[in-house]
């Protein structure tokens, strides 16, 4: 008999009781703005902030609300502005590339491996063109991290601003340093899929004290900005409080208290996608046809979903493996097709940017297949989802050999 999954690849499991009750706290009294406060009242807001700059370990942290709003303030706040180039990956969601268009800025795409991560060989050559970009706002797609050690000497030679983007990696490191603390900034995503569940929402952090000061203006702050918990000091608010324009796109008391207990509880999260993610790892290893992506030794993950490589299959074989997943309920979305389709779309998609074509990214996206791990996920249901895509893979690679 085929086996069928029949989970959803969307469920994502219920808010913390303490932040539902948190939230109604908040509903019930009604200031649900971030400076709306009672005499002797700490926002939400304020609190999350200084949990999560405590939980990265950064001086500073900022709650807005998105993850694509607190990569376009971290942008502006190292003085991206029109016409400005910033390199970033080709692979990556169309956000990343949104938020640099947003500021008026152009993207340059660099290659990715087959690692999924960013090719550093490539970025070290575009880094000492003539006039090449100063900033790179760095993706950590899907959750894969390169080696930091050596972007971050290519990038301080040649005098390369980082901004990390760890929306899919909250709580991962690299050689023991938390994903987010290598750049000038680092911006985070509190979207339903992401590793904490507000909806919508996004955090940035910094030890920057001038380059924080620029994005809580930038957020919306008026001159309240004496009411962030953990922001620089007021001195670094009077060089800029003139000259930075506000930008509205603050979090609010709302999503903030549905965050707090998540981020407590966030190292067990964690471990439990893991644990998920390599019983996927196991079920699909040495599968005729398949790559399994390796993981370094000096990176400690954080998956909530899984990826994989048909390297040099067929633009049809690869939609037949997909199709037929579907057929049996497992959900499989695919980087290379020509197309946008859901959340997936590739650079050349993106044709604000004007990209030339990279052959080397090209075979790599036509190979890259995903699929989301929600927590509602059983070990055995994860055993089961690898046992169906092994047994489509094997068929139609058989079929094709």
């Amino acid at each position: 008999m085929t086996e069928r999954f029949t989970g959803n690849f969307t469920q994502q499991e219920p808010i913390p009781e303490a932040g539902i009750e948190a939230a109604l706290d908040v509903l019930r009294h009604g200031r649900l703005h971030r400076y709306n406060v009672a005499e002797g009242e700490t926002a939400q807001t304020a609190l999350l902030e200084q949990e999560f700059a405590a939980l990265m370990g950064s001086k500073y942290a900022l709650a807005v609300a998105s993850g694509g709003y607190a990569i376009a303030t971290a942008l502006r706040a190292v003085g991206v502005g029109p016409g400005d180039r910033v390199l970033t990956n080709a692979f990556t969601l169309a956000p990343v590339p949104g938020a640099i268009a947003s500021v008026g800025a152009v993207p340059v795409f660099v290659d990715v491996t087959e690692a999924l991560t960013i090719d550093l060989d490539h970025l070290a050559q575009i880094v000492v063109e003539k006039n090449a970009p100063r900033v790179l706002l760095l993706s950590h797609m899907r959750g894969h991290i390169c080696d930091m050690d050596r972007l971050m000497a290519i990038t301080d030679a040649a005098g390369v601003t980082v901004i990390e983007d760890c929306a899919h990696t909250m709580g991962a490191r690299w050689n023991g340093v938390l994903s987010g603390r290598h750049g000038a900034m680092a911006a985070y995503s509190t979207q339903t899929y992401k590793h904490v569940n507000s909806g919508e929402g996004g955090l940035l952090i910094s030890d920057d004290p001038d380059l924080m000061a620029r994005a809580i203006i930038l957020s919306g702050s008026y001159m309240l900005y004496e009411r962030h918990l953990a922001g620089p000091p007021p001195e670094a608010f009077e060089k800029v409080k003139y000259i930075t324009p506000n930008i509205s796109g603050r979090m609010d008391n709302l999503r903030a208290a549905i965050l707090r207990p998540q981020l407590a509880g966030l190292d067990d999260q964690c471990s439990a996608w893991n644990a998920r993610y390599r019983v996927v790892e196991a079920g699909l290893r040495d599968t005729p046809g398949l790559t399994v992506i390796e993981r370094p030794a000096e990176e400690s993950y954080v998956m909530s979903s899984f990826q994989f490589l048909l390297l040099d299959w067929t633009e049809r074989e690869v939609q037949e493996v997909v199709r037929r997943c579907a057929d049996r309920g497992v959900e499989l979305k695919w980087f290379g097709g020509a197309e946008p389709a859901g959340f997936t779309s590739r650079y050349d998609s993106w044709r604000y940017a004007d990209a030339p074509k990279m052959p080397k990214t090209d075979r790599v996206l036509c190979g890259i297949l995903d699929l989301r791990l929600p927590l509602t996920f059983s070990h055995e249901d994860c055993a089961q989802i690898a046992r169906i895509i092994r047994d489509v893979v094997s068929r139609v690679y058989q079929r094709a050999g």
